[in-house]
């Protein structure tokens, strides 16, 4: 088998893995795109609307490291069905709601269950995927992401105007129990595929680590005395926030700056932007793996990469001084490209450091403490743009924001080097 190549079998996990992380954002993303009318229906404020993020985003937290256990201890097929079934339901019980007290306590469950997509999915990708190949695997399914964002708005959008805001909660939380079919049916771990080539196994396997049949799952008080661990939860406390703000206020920032009428042009100016973002994905988890095919050491590609996206990020502190609709959106979507080439690349970073028997535990713990940030940075955006609001100036609490986003992973990058400078590969 050639190498550099993905087998039969690695590809269908990796489209079963993007297709599952595309529904997980686009049912994350509803309440965001329909921020506008639902602000009027419940008489929100920028406050009322922080709230609801911060909800989601506590639950988010909690429930990473509930499933980063979970998944460790059942396996990645089980605990990626318990998932997606739990918010799927929650996803379509918005469109029962009718108090803003109801959509808090709907976004809790959602955001609990939600929580389970990125520690099953990186826990199977390092059980199909050697190092070499576990950025790209990523980044490719982390694409999803993207695509929610460009296939979203016109779903949602095209269901509010046509069929009221409760049908675009409805359909869209109704898509994953299709996929959930297609996930029972079609995955099980190499050891137990049957029609899996010899060839290909050995490849999986070429990091001489076989995923066990009956894992020992490791307490997560052993692994917070790792300094790895540490770098890569300083990865994700510092740099996940900046995401959130994107997904969530995007939208309103282009209508209340740029008067975009984000309905009528069901979107258009965020189909762009993550448009251009799949290609941050995808180019980002090449990079790392190109360079380690070269011949350059692991610790040493993921480094250089995520500096490099780092870098990126920083021109979006730019933003203030244009008026031009379309210079906004351009360094917007180099900054949002950036952070999904990091996001491919720090997530493979855990499985670099640590055994497949802990990936998922080291991404719930490191996914908690991001969505920790993503919990408590809503308070700052909410109380900094309801001020300026007030003032009758918000462009002034936008451009503030865009410039705590642009140092952001800078200060991330320098962290895990002090925690993780070579980025060792954990003994348990």
């Amino acid at each position: 088998m050639n190498s550099t190549t993905l087998g039969k079998y690695r590809w269908r996990v990796c489209a079963l893995l993007f297709v599952a992380t595309t529904i997980n954002y686009i049912d994350r993303q509803v309440l965001g795109l329909l921020k506008g009318d639902l602000s009027q229906e419940f008489n929100w404020s920028e406050t009322d609307y922080s709230n609801l993020v911060m909800v989601f985003s506590a639950a988010y937290s909690i429930g990473l490291l509930f499933f980063g256990g979970l998944v460790d201890k059942v396996g990645s097929k089980l605990g990626y069905s318990i998932s997606i079934i739990v918010w799927s339901l929650s996803a379509m019980a918005h469109a029962l709601v009718r108090s803003t007290l109801g959509f808090g306590i709907v976004r809790s469950v959602l955001g609990v269950s939600e929580a389970g997509n990125f520690p099953a999915a990186i826990k199977a990708t390092a059980e199909w995927f050697p190092k070499k190949e576990r950025a790209l695997a990523t980044g490719i399914f982390n694409s999803g992401s993207n695509i929610a964002a460009v296939v979203g708005p016109l779903m949602v959008y095209w269901l509010a105007r046509n069929h009221g805001w409760r049908h675009a909660f409805l359909w869209t939380g109704a898509i994953g129990f299709i996929w959930l079919i297609l996930w029972w049916i079609y995955y099980e771990i190499p050891s137990r595929q049957k029609n899996l080539s010899k060839a290909e196994f050995d490849h999986i396997h070429s990091d001489q680590e076989v995923e066990e049949e009956k894992p020992r799952p490791v307490k997560w008080s052993r692994l917070l005395a790792i300094r790895q661990t540490w770098a890569f939860v300083f990865g994700k406390l510092l740099t996940d926030p900046v995401w959130w703000f994107f997904l969530f206020w995007l939208p309103t920032y282009l209508e209340s700056i740029f008067h975009v009428d984000m309905k009528s042009s069901l979107g258009l100016p965020i189909i762009i932007i993550y448009s251009v973002t799949s290609f941050g994905s995808i180019g980002g988890g090449w990079l790392s793996s190109h360079l380690i095919k070269t011949g350059w050491p692991v610790f040493r590609a993921r480094k250089v990469s995520m500096l490099i996206f780092a870098l990126c990020v920083a021109p979006i502190m730019l933003i203030q001084y244009t008026n031009t609709l379309w210079i906004a959106i351009a360094l917007i979507s180099l900054a949002t490209a950036a952070h999904q080439a990091w996001s491919a690349t720090i997530f493979t970073t855990a499985s670099d450091m640590f055994p497949k028997r802990a990936v998922s535990s080291v991404v719930g713990i490191g996914g908690m403490a991001g969505s920790i940030g993503g919990t408590l940075f809503p308070i700052v955006i909410g109380t900094m743009l309801q001020h300026y609001t007030d003032m009758g100036n918000i462009g002034i609490g936008y451009n503030l924001l865009f410039t705590m986003c642009g140092f952001a992973y800078l200060l991330a990058w320098g962290v895990m080097h002090l925690f993780a400078p070579k980025m060792e590969q954990v003994k348990l």
